[in-house]
């Protein structure tokens, strides 16, 4: 027994470590390790090119813009004159165009999608829910350029006509009555907050539809045996339950509403008179951006740049507040 135990510690094969053996294990244990730390470098390159794309959009709009930004100063924030004539620049305009058809959007679009997600997640029959979830899914594939054309030549022609009726009801309210006073052009920034009402109702109802159907049944049915009623379990059990997940799915509509170009364009009416009146017609930063950059030279061309970094930081500061927002809420919850 001691002459067969010498023949195998003797034998070429004893010193080296076999499959399922200690030594073999270390070694394949290095080459796991080497292949984590490549992958987590790879991963941590995708992660800091994007930075570096925002980054590098961010300086290269701010480097453009600097003969206005840097000459003007606070003026250019500050002033409603735009007449490329005399070279005299200001973004008041652009930017109150933006923030009044991105709000007037998010107020007709967000309840209308929460209507939307809740009808399809908790009322509609399972035989309507594929069809109408197809429906939405396909508006949110539709081009923009398309949404402007259908603005344009069907909604405001009938914008045109129904503008005289609110002028003489909703225009003799106090206090609100001067934001529908105006002439019957069917252009202006009502008509444009409703375009993109919706565009942007596609995308906030997906996500609020999907966050919902993530709400686990066996919550909703206690609730339900407990005698609430539908709105009760939605107000009480699934709401709470997705409220940062629609929060942000709301500023994601919000920010689409921000950039958005070609649909604006075809019906805001390109004016930069800032008025009381959503009826007037308007002008936003993509929309002139649009517009005139072609043409433009010089100063022009450099207020049309540093109209776009200002477009960039309006965005950032909308998505950041979203961040803030959903942290507190993260808070609140107790995660």
């Amino acid at each position: 027994m001691q002459a067969a135990r010498a023949d195998i510690l003797d034998s070429p094969i004893a010193g080296r470590p076999q499959a399922g053996m200690p030594g073999g294990g270390e070694d394949r244990s290095r080459a796991d390790a080497r292949h984590d730390a490549l992958f987590r470098r790879l991963l941590r390159c995708c992660a800091l090119l994007v930075l570096a794309a925002l980054l590098g959009a961010a300086l290269s709009t701010l480097w453009g813009g600097r003969e206005v930004l840097f000459g003007q100063g606070l003026q250019f924030l500050t002033s409603s004159a735009w007449n490329p004539v005399s070279d005299d620049y200001g973004a008041l305009a652009p930017v109150f165009g933006t923030l009044v058809t991105s709000l007037i959007a998010l107020v007709l679009a967000v309840p209308t999608s929460f209507g939307i997600a809740l009808f399809l997640t908790e009322i509609a029959p399972a035989w309507l829910r594929g069809p109408v979830a197809t429906a939405i899914e396909l508006l949110a594939s539709i081009p923009s350029i398309i949404y402007g054309m259908w603005g344009l030549f069907v909604f405001v022609p009938f914008m045109s006509r129904i503008e005289p009726a609110l002028s003489a009801t909703l225009g003799r309210l106090p206090l609100v009555g001067g934001l529908f006073q105006g002439p019957p052009l069917g252009l202006g920034l009502l008509t444009a907050g409703i375009v993109l009402a919706v565009m942007i109702l596609p995308f906030i109802c997906s996500v609020m539809r999907e966050v919902f159907q993530t709400v686990p049944a066996r919550l909703k049915e206690s609730s339900y045996a407990l005698g609430s009623t539908t709105w009760e379990v939605v107000w009480d059990i699934v709401l709470p339950y997705t409220r940062s997940a629609v929060i942000g799915g709301v500023f994601l509509g919000l920010g689409r509403a921000l950039g958005e170009t070609m649909a604006v364009t075809f019906v805001l009416g390109n004016s930069y008179d800032i008025t009381s009146s959503l009826l007037m017609p308007g002008t936003s930063i993509s929309s002139s951006i649009a517009n005139e950059f072609n043409e433009a030279v010089g100063v022009h061309r450099s207020a049309l740049i540093a109209l776009g970094f200002l477009l960039f930081v309006v965005t950032f500061v909308v998505l950041l507040a979203a961040r803030l927002m959903l942290r507190q809420l993260s808070k609140r919850e107790g995660n």
